[in-house]
Parts: C-alpha cells; sequence; structure tokens
C-alpha cells in the first residue's frame, strides 16, 4: 500500500451543525500526503439528517471509514480521533438582534444575586462581623464604631481574590491557562457526550442492576 494512500481520520467526539447533509469535513479532520484523496476525502457526505427538530444522533467511526474505503479501494484508513461521534443537528434560526445579549446580561445578574447571596450567607454563619470587632478592639483597645479598615481590606481582597480565581475580567487575563469556567464548562461536555453515548449503546439492552 502506497504510503500516500494512507488517510489519517480524526472525528471530533461532539459537533454542532445546522446544515441537513453532514461531511466528514464537518465532524473532524482527515489528513493524506496526496492533496487529491484528501480533499475527496473531506467532501464525503456521511450522513443526511431528515428529522426538522433538533436532534443528537450518535454514529460509529467504522461506518466512516467503511464509505471512505468504499469511496476509493486504493486507500487505507487510520482512525486516529473517537470511536463513536456525535452530531448535534440544530436547526437554522435567524439572528434576533439583541437576543444574545439579553441572554449574557440575565446570566450575569443571576450569577452576581447567587454569588452575593451566598457571601453573605457564609458571613453570617461564621459571624464575620463579630470576629472583626474582635480583632479591632484586640489590636487597637478601643471599640469600633461602625465600619473599620477591616471591612474595607476584606471586600476589596474578596473581589480581588475572584478576580485573581478566575483569571478573566473582559478580554484581560493574567496568564495563557484556561479559566476554572472554562475547564468546568470543557468536563461538562465530555460528560454529555460520555452520557450520550453510553445511554445510545444501553437501548434494547437488559441491564441488570441487583
Amino acid at each position: 500500500m502506497s504510503a500516500s494512500n494512507t488517510v489519517y481520520l480524526n472525528l471530533r467526539e461532539m459537533t454542532q451543525v445546522h446544515r441537513k447533509d453532514v461531511y466528514v469535513k464537518d465532524v473532524g479532520s482527515v489528513y493524506c500526503s496526496n492533496p487529491v484523496i484528501q480533499s475527496k476525502c473531506r467532501a464525503m457526505k456521511i450522513k443526511s439528517i431528515r428529522e426538522d427538530g433538533q436532534h443528537c444522533y450518535i454514529e460509529s467511526a467504522l461506518d466512516v471509514i467503511a464509505g471512505l474505503e468504499q469511496l476509493d479501494p486504493s486507500i487505507q484508513v487510520n482512525n486516529v480521533g473517537k470511536v463513536e461521534y456525535i452530531i448535534d443537528y440544530h436547526p437554522p434560526k435567524k439572528p434576533i438582534p439583541g437576543w444574545q445579549w439579553a441572554k449574557t446580561v440575565f446570566v450575569c445578574i443571576i450569577g452576581f444575586c447567587g454569588a452575593a447571596f451566598a457571601i453573605m450567607t457564609f458571613n453570617n454563619d461564621v459571624n464575620v462581623t463579630d470576629v472583626f470587632q474582635k480583632v479591632y478592639r484586640l489590636i487597637t483597645g478601643e471599640k469600633p464604631q461602625g465600619f473599620t479598615i477591616l471591612e474595607l481590606s476584606y471586600s476589596v481582597g474578596l473581589a480581588g481574590g475572584i478576580l485573581l480565581f478566575f483569571n478573566h475580567f473582559a478580554g484581560w487575563k493574567l496568564n495563557t491557562d484556561p479559566t476554572p469556567l472554562e475547564v468546568e464548562m470543557r468536563l461538562y461536555e465530555e460528560n454529555i457526550g460520555k452520557t450520550l453515548i453510553q445511554n445510545d449503546s444501553r437501548k434494547e439492552q437488559e441491564v441488570d442492576v441487583s
């Protein structure tokens, strides 16, 4: 088998598509030292979606490999990606002006109120006010009158600590490491993909949980 006819296939675990005709290039990457074969493989159709609504389809890389080898019997396909992959079909929708901004503002308000409530309940639970009063009295020997430098430094330090922890503020980042939110979102997406694949493999199978 000539090395120029070896095709390397790398399928992503989950791909969101908006067209009913799905091609290899939509769900993964293809490499071949022969550019003609590579273009032919990338343009091969692997699925035609019939449903009109949003739906996830669990597909096998073996079907893609079989299709590529039928397309050109002279090639040999090496799969270096996922064995099972997901096509997440979303019907094309007309963009609604301001809708994305409205969702962003709504999420920011919910996140801000939730974080504020969590911080306040924590402060009340551990009685931070009394702790600051006792610390202030131990250091100065006087009873605090209203808010002190301790409350101010605590508030500033809390806001600064949140910014440092999440490593992201607008377009500014401390370093190139992914933020905790990005890590959690990737883990969430991976768990969704694994769950969909496992649920699909259990269809019409009896599962003994005893």
